[in-house]
């Protein structure tokens, strides 16, 4: 039972980080009705970010852990989220009126050509940080195994919560929220209302990209290191998180992601680790066998 419980803590802890990068996609694609091939990597982006600005806090003194975090988190919220908005204004906007694979195309150009850019300016070998939250707890411990919980899984999983609800509330409650739900059921009946199409969509690349970050970041805390490939690997992962849960539902990315998470380890745990992405695929297929528009994606009916 010990575990059980071990391997649950560990799932919903990687599935927290799924979840974060996977509520970008699901955004870019209710909004524009394009997967955004490149998430995945400005997520490693904003990991190569966390672990920049952790080295220049050190090299200048600052050694406080909770106001190093905080500085970082916001450091690389801003500047990931620079990275998302240029994105989107030199990648997606031009062929946003384009044939639909047009944006596709460029999507994955976009993914090659970050990946390249992080291993030209970072170097293609590991990066690693050394510990810099420590510590945890250990519950129910019987013949010297227990539970145990690292303040950094505390910390992953508080985050995720707090923004997962933060940003509910943004698209649920505020003038943006509403004028991305707008954008999502009609483009042009929008414009016609009012609505700043163009900002809508560049604030959306926005606010996934700075969720990504956070992704990254926890990314480095948890395993502490990266490198350019990892955006490749954690993004297919998230999208499927994101098609699992409904494309297009914020709680539905988030469920996936823990599904995800929770497949892996568990897989990983009590069978061979090998396989532990063909467990994944193999549920998802599952699923949409059943359920084609995800666990809470609703079908897309077209008025005519």
């Amino acid at each position: 039972m010990e575990y059980f419980a071990q391997q649950l803590v560990n799932g919903v802890t990687l599935g927290s980080i799924y979840g974060l990068i996977a509520i970008g996609y699901t955004m870019v694609y209710g909004i524009v009705g394009m997967i955004n091939f490149a998430h995945g990597d400005v997520f490693m982006i904003g990991a190569f970010l966390s672990l920049i600005v952790f080295l220049a806090l050190t090299s200048i003194g600052i050694t406080f852990v909770p106001l190093a975090l905080l500085l970082v988190l916001f450091v690389a919220m801003a500047l990931t989220a620079l990275y998302g908005w240029t994105v989107e204004r030199v990648a997606y906007r031009p062929l946003r009126g384009s044939f639909r694979l047009a944006p596709l195309i460029s999507a994955i150009g976009m993914s090659i050509f970050l990946q390249n850019y992080a291993q030209v300016t970072q170097g293609a070998r590991f990066k690693p940080l050394p510990p810099v939250v420590t510590g945890g707890h250990k519950f129910g411990a019987v013949d010297g195994f227990g539970v145990n919980i690292s303040n950094v899984q505390i910390i992953i999983v508080l985050l995720t919560v707090a923004l997962m609800v933060a940003f509910t509330l943004i698209v649920s409650r505020t003038n943006l929220g509403r004028a991305q739900r707008a954008c999502e059921q009609d483009r042009k009946m929008a414009a016609l209302l009012g609505v700043d199409v163009d900002r809508t969509i560049s604030l959306t690349f926005v606010m996934g990209a700075a969720l990504a970050s956070v992704a990254g970041l926890m990314y480095l805390l948890y395993y502490g290191v990266v490198d350019f490939y990892i955006g490749f690997v954690a993004g297919v992962k998230a999208f499927t998180a994101a098609v699992l849960g409904g494309i297009g539902s914020l709680p539905g990315a988030m469920i996936g992601g823990l599904l995800i998470g929770l497949i892996e380890t568990f897989w990983s745990a009590y069978f061979s680790v090998e396989y532990k992405d063909v467990a994944a695929f193999s549920i998802l297929i599952i699923v949409l066998i059943f359920l084609p528009s995800g666990l809470l994606g609703r079908p897309e009916v077209e008025k005519v």
